[in-house]
């Protein structure tokens, strides 16, 4: 039984197949998904499957390379999404510097996260962050969100054991996928042994990411079983372990429970 807890099916690359792929996960021990939002546009289809799919649950938040489409109306929109039944969290929101290099930008990123957060707060959801090549700017600002109460997930943790152990001192999740599978992978798998299993949360972002033995090729939440050994590995507990642990660690987080 396995929370999936960051997938994008909304992605054109399930339009041929969508459907039934989405119907054969529970039947293969794929119990609920968090498809997460990161524009307008996928805010807006992640909520249609949330109403199609009961196991299903939705994001509601613009990814830092999209910040394009918010300005005060459509953020109004967005305020107004997070408040809907199924929407469990405010993300994929965060910063993302390996694309976006001028200072001008970043500051933009930088503006939007935090209203972002604010959202969180306001919503009394938790969030769920992107972060690439901008370590030091996500944790100043992950700090401020910590202390205002705010829960939440480092999504595809990608910096050292030390910074994720600063995130779980914070009560921070760390989300964990194919990545772990690579044979180049170290800081992935030392973050893995060094953090509690209680700290970890399972994820794909698929359409990407895919683990070994299927790297290069289209992800799903069906592959996650080959990160959950990997885990397990690395922990040194059965794989059964740490679906349970992981599941009831999702639960917490999106569900209250």
């Amino acid at each position: 039984m396995i929370f999936e807890s960051h997938a994008h099916y909304d992605d054109s690359k399930f339009d041929d197949d969508r459907e039934e792929l989405l119907s054969s996960m529970q039947e293969n021990g794929i119990e609920k998904i968090i498809n997460i939002g990161c524009s307008i546009e996928s805010c807006k289809s992640t909520l249609e499957l949330t109403k199609q799919y009961p196991f299903v649950y939705g994001a509601m938040g613009i990814h830092p390379s999209d910040i394009g489409d918010l300005n005060e109306d459509t953020f109004l929109w967005l305020r107004e999404q997070v408040k809907k039944e199924k929407v469990v969290a405010v993300g994929e929101i965060g910063l993302d510097y390996y694309w976006d290099k001028e200072e001008e930008v970043q500051k933009n990123q930088r503006i939007w996260f935090r209203r972002q957060l604010e959202l969180a707060k306001e919503s009394n959801l938790p969030v769920i962050i992107h972060s690439r090549d901008a370590a030091a700017d996500t944790m100043e600002i992950m700090k401020e969100a910590y202390v205002q109460g705010i829960k939440g997930v480092i999504h595809c943790f990608s910096y050292s054991k030390e910074q994720a152990q600063e995130y779980v001192k914070m009560g921070y999740y760390i989300g964990v996928g194919g990545v772990a599978t690579f044979k180049n992978a170290k800081k992935l798998k030392e973050v893995i042994e060094t953090i509690p299993l209680e700290k970890i949360l399972l994820e794909t972002d698929c359409p990407y990411m895919a683990p070994e033995p299927y790297r290069g090729r289209r992800n799903s939440s069906l592959y996650l079983p080959y990160v959950v050994e990997k885990i397990a590995g690395l922990k040194g507990v059965t794989a059964k372990e740490v679906e349970e642990v992981t599941y009831r660690n999702a639960e917490q987080l999106f569900l209250g429970k």
